[in-house]
């Protein structure tokens, strides 16, 4: 890697404007993903740094980005909203394979998740460890594999979000509280 690649990666993993996506993109260096996904792309700009990071940190491994949102379908309260073309003219230019699914992120999830095969990054908004996500949950782990990193966005006390790795023995358990029951 050049030196100016070394200089960006660092420059993304301590100095990006949003320090809460900071722990992401040192997740990204360490581990290499192949596969990414996240819930809610928002205006796309993370789903940019994620990419290029990852390009960045590994330049030989093609990279597939997976984004679920709402598109034009969000509420004008939620911010600068990103439509499904416009994400795709964005993340089109990024250099990698990209999927946009639109509707909502969870039930869309819960739609795809068997094809989307193993992913090695997962970026979860909050929200989804209520019960009343439980269905959720159950795709969840059939989507991960050992070294599957997994985060989730929460509010603080103070209002500020961060980004936080699930652990791997939390999701079993939403899962399994999640588990469709079929009747005898």
């Amino acid at each position: 890697m050049s030196l100016i690649g070394k200089l960006r990666l660092f420059h993304a993993c301590n100095f990006s404007n949003s320090p809460a996506n900071r722990p992401i993109y040192r997740a990204i260096r360490r581990s290499c993903p192949r596969k990414i996904v996240e819930l809610g792309i928002g205006d796309g700009s993370r789903a940019l740094r994620m990419i290029a990071v990852a390009k960045l940190a590994s330049p030989d491994r093609d990279v597939e980005y997976c984004g679920l949102d709402r598109f034009e379908d969000q509420a004008v309260s939620a911010g600068p909203r990103l439509t499904l073309k416009g994400a795709h003219r964005l993340l089109g230019d990024a250099g990698v394979r990209v999927r946009l699914v639109p509707g909502d992120p969870p039930e869309s999830l819960v739609r795809i998740a068997n094809s989307l095969g193993k992913v090695d990054l997962l970026i979860l908004p909050g929200g989804l460890e209520s019960p009343l996500m439980g269905r959720v949950w159950f795709f969840v782990p059939r989507m991960l594999h050992r070294r599957s990193i997994v985060f989730i966005e929460r509010e603080q006390p103070d209002g500020r979000r961060e980004l936080d790795v699930m652990p791997r023995q939390t999701i079993d358990g939403l899962a399994a509280a999640g588990t469709v029951r079929h009747a005898a």
